[in-house]
């Protein structure tokens, strides 16, 4: 007889639990739109990431998500500003001020940082139709370390995984190391 421990059980329902909790969220994006950021619909998977306005590696790639944003029409993208003190003018503000084209959500108390495992932006993670995470990590090795940048990116994570799953695979790499700001931990 094999017995199982009450940690096991507990890690178990906390997954399922978090799994039901995250299924049914709903953001409005910076012009009042409804997005369920988990749930792809008829594209591939969704593609979240993480940012901090603040944070200067975020906004040096700003032109690399949008690039990339618009050559995987596939998939839905989403950034996810992190900051819980962002206010939406601001959000719009920025938003323009760095061109980004793709959804914006404001995720203040990091409802979708939880089920992403996300910890330092930007960081981008892609989540198949089954809500499960395909990808989790760098865009690129652009930075080799905080104040560390290359000349030009030689790796391009993000992007490889996106064609692999276009694809029908897996992507080589399902996690890779996020080089950027630390996500805050929220106390609640």
């Amino acid at each position: 007889m094999r017995i199982v421990s009450a940690g096991f059980w507990l890690a178990t329902w906390l997954c399922v639990a978090n799994a039901v909790e995250s299924a049914g969220l709903t953001f409005a994006d910076l012009d009042g739109v409804a997005h369920k950021p988990l749930e792809p619909g008829e594209k591939l998977g969704s593609v979240l990431i993480f940012y901090w306005q603040d944070c200067p590696v975020c906004n040096s790639y700003a032109p690399e998500i949008n690039r990339i944003f618009r050559s995987h029409t596939n998939f839905a993208f989403y950034i996810v500003q992190v900051d819980p003190d962002l206010t939406r003018t601001a959000a719009k503000e920025h938003a323009k001020a760095y061109d980004l084209r793709l959804p914006v959500l404001l995720d203040p108390q990091h409802r979708l940082v939880k089920p992403a495992r996300a910890t330092v932006t930007p960081e981008a993670v892609i989540f198949g139709k089954d809500r499960k995470t395909l990808y989790r990590g760098r865009i690129d090795d652009l930075y080799a370390a905080l104040g560390k940048k290359r000349a030009a990116a030689t790796q391009h994570d993000l992007v490889e995984a996106l064609d692999a799953i276009g694809s029908g695979k897996q992507p080589k790499k399902g996690e890779t190391k996020a080089v950027g700001c630390l996500i805050p931990t929220l106390d609640h």
